[in-house]
């Protein structure tokens, strides 16, 4: 935080100051006690389980200050103390407050799958030609948002920032915070379909983005997502909308698409403009999220012939290409899972250049409510024309997947595991020079577990 002090985030929040210097500075804003900084702000957050409230003395012997909502009168304290009604909604007040004051473009990203590497791409793109701030890591929630904008800099010319959301309402919270000048929406999927109950709710929350976006502003959808195709008219958006993907019809749009064992090429269109881009990750949907970077870019006053050129070094976080010498490849996409997610990696496993055995490592989706069942079904039912030689499946959820290919006659092999070692010694003893295997599931499956050992090795 920049010129921050504690009289600010007094009036920031409608605090009071019980205690402490009114000039003491604030460099950061930290929830978590164990990784305090000098010059910190604590904010206890109440959860469902822990209220942070009881590590505000230990979080004070490195921090500066601390907000708290229990406290109605402390002991004589040299840190200061600012009593809050509600220690999110105080958090959230501070960074809408530090948004007001570094009024720079601000390109807000949201979907159920492809955010933070959207996120990153965009990032990329526009840092060709401007100072690019964007979110660090996934503080993209009701929490993590307004930490994100209570880092932004003056010195910084734009920012991308990632929304994330799971419940109805929130991402109004999150827009009014941001103000957005441009949006992104990646896609439509059942990511926390468990709270949001169908696909269509999802799209009015996730598109609920523009309520705060500022006048003016430009909305991009993915034209390949065919719940975002109409939903301008489906959702009467009366903003400017440009479309993106791999559609000939869209606004931007890639062609001539190209996969290679560890990098892409295609060529970026819009109007009469065509730029060849090379594209370090592999699938169809980067593709559709590099095309909306550019178009981002383009739209910032960054031509795409340099946009594109600063894709050279980009290698995204969220899912790893790994050529283990003289052993097999490894496509390591353990951070998270959902049936759209758990798919398109799938798609990279089948395009990926391939003269030994194509195996899939599959385990659990969460958070998919009460037709868990069925989406688990589906993923075995978009298997059955693939050419994969070997599936195997981890968890109760997964042997839905299992169930419909042998149901289906499926010439893939498929095999089940109880546990991550098992699979690990498994893929050990079997894999060979010139097989490509692929890891997914949701993050709680720990299929992390696997990838270190056969890294290991």
């Amino acid at each position: 935080m920049e010129n921050i002090t504690v009289k600010d985030i007094v009036e920031f929040t409608d605090g009071v100051l019980m205690c402490g210097d009114e000039n003491t500075p604030v460099k950061d804003i930290c929830t978590n006690s164990k990784e305090i900084k000098e010059g910190d702000l604590f904010v206890p957050i109440i959860g469902e389980k822990v209220d942070a409230h009881r590590f505000i003395e230990s979080a004070l012997e490195t921090g500066a200050a601390t907000l708290t909502s229990v406290h109605n009168d402390v002991d004589v304290s040299d840190r200061p103390y600012i009593r809050v009604n509600d220690t999110v909604d105080a958090l959230q007040r501070i960074g809408a407050a530090v948004r007001k004051r570094i009024p720079i473009p601000v390109v807000a990203v949201t979907g159920s799958v492809g955010k933070t590497t959207t996120r990153e791409m965009i990032a990329k793109a526009l840092s060709s030609g401007k100072r690019t701030y964007q979110t660090e890591g996934n503080l993209n929630s009701q929490i993590g948002v307004p930490i994100t904008l209570s880092r932004m800099s003056e010195k910084d010319e734009i920012a991308v920032l990632e929304l994330g959301i799971s419940e109805d309402g929130q991402m109004d919270v999150l827009s009014e915070m941001v103000r957005p000048d441009m949006a992104v929406v990646t896609t439509i999927g059942v990511a926390h379909i468990e709270f949001m109950k169908t696909r269509e709710n999802i799209r009015k929350q996730k598109l609920s983005v523009v309520h705060f976006m500022r006048e003016g502003g430009t909305l991009f959808l993915n034209g390949d997502d065919e719940l975002l195709r109409n939903a301008k008219e489906a959702e009467g958006l009366t903003c400017r909308t440009l479309y993106y993907g791999t559609q000939d019809w869209c606004d931007y749009y890639a062609k001539d698409i190209v996969y290679h064992d560890s990098h892409t090429e295609f060529t970026c269109v819009h109007g009469g403009q065509e730029v060849p881009v090379l594209l370090n990750t592999l699938g169809k949907h980067n593709v559709g999220n590099c095309v909306a970077a550019l178009a981002v870019a383009n739209e910032n006053g960054i031509p795409m012939s340099v946009a594109a050129a600063g894709f050279s070094g980009f290698e995204g976080l969220r899912q790893r290409i790994v050529h283990i010498d003289n052993k097999f490849t490894m496509i390591d996409d353990t951070y998270n899972a959902s049936p759209d997610s758990m798919k398109a990696s799938i798609r990279v496993l089948c395009d990926i250049p391939c003269n030994g055995r194509r195996i899939a490592v599959l385990g659990d989706m969460f958070e998919l409510g009460e037709n868990e069942v069925r989406y688990h079904q589906e993923v075995g039912e978009f298997l059955l024309d693939k050419p994969i030689d070997e599936v195997i499946v981890m968890g109760e959820l997964s042997q839905n997947i299992k169930q419909i290919l042998e149901k289906n006659e499926s010439k893939i092999k498929v095999y089940t595991f109880s546990d991550n070692e098992e699979a690990a010694i498994y893929l050990m003893a079997t894999l060979k020079t010139e097989d490509v295997v692929l890891l997914k599931a949701s993050n709680g499956m720990n299929l992390k577990e696997v990838v270190n050992i056969l890294l290991s090795e």
